[in-house]
């Protein structure tokens, strides 16, 4: 059984940043990063595998985010620099038990509770 817990979330002005996180209980193989404003489909922004070696990043955050972890804590991290208001949104944390490229939601079996992150022009 995987268990996700994520904070980090808040409001900031366009231009800043935003670091959230994920403690991950469990085995997982893929966590990710997904999500969801009003009245739009769930997002994939990033995944990564639990063991490191491969990255996957949207194409409307790329360079702009990173997806990093530290083993130690057994924690995932989504960095956020030059945020726009368009990334305004609840962020979820999600993890499957498979090592793959998953780019879907419904991939995911296992979710955090989510985190608002707020950005301001």
């Amino acid at each position: 059984q995987v268990q996700l817990v994520e904070s980090g979330g808040g409001s900031v002005q366009a231009g800043g940043s935003l670091k959230l996180s994920c403690v991950v209980s469990g085995n997982p193989g893929t966590l990710a990063w997904f999500r969801q404003a009003p009245g739009k489909e769930r997002e994939g922004v990033a995944n990564i595998w639990r063991g490191g070696g491969r990255e996957f990043y949207a194409d409307s955050v790329k360079g702009r985010f990173a997806i990093s972890q530290d083993y130690i804590k057994n924690t995932m991290y989504l960095d956020m620099n030059s945020l726009k208001p368009e990334d305004t949104a609840i962020y979820y944390c999600a993890a499957s038990p498979e090592y793959e490229d998953y780019r879907a939601a419904s991939e995911y079996p296992y979710w955090g509770q989510g985190t608002q992150v707020t950005v301001s022009s």
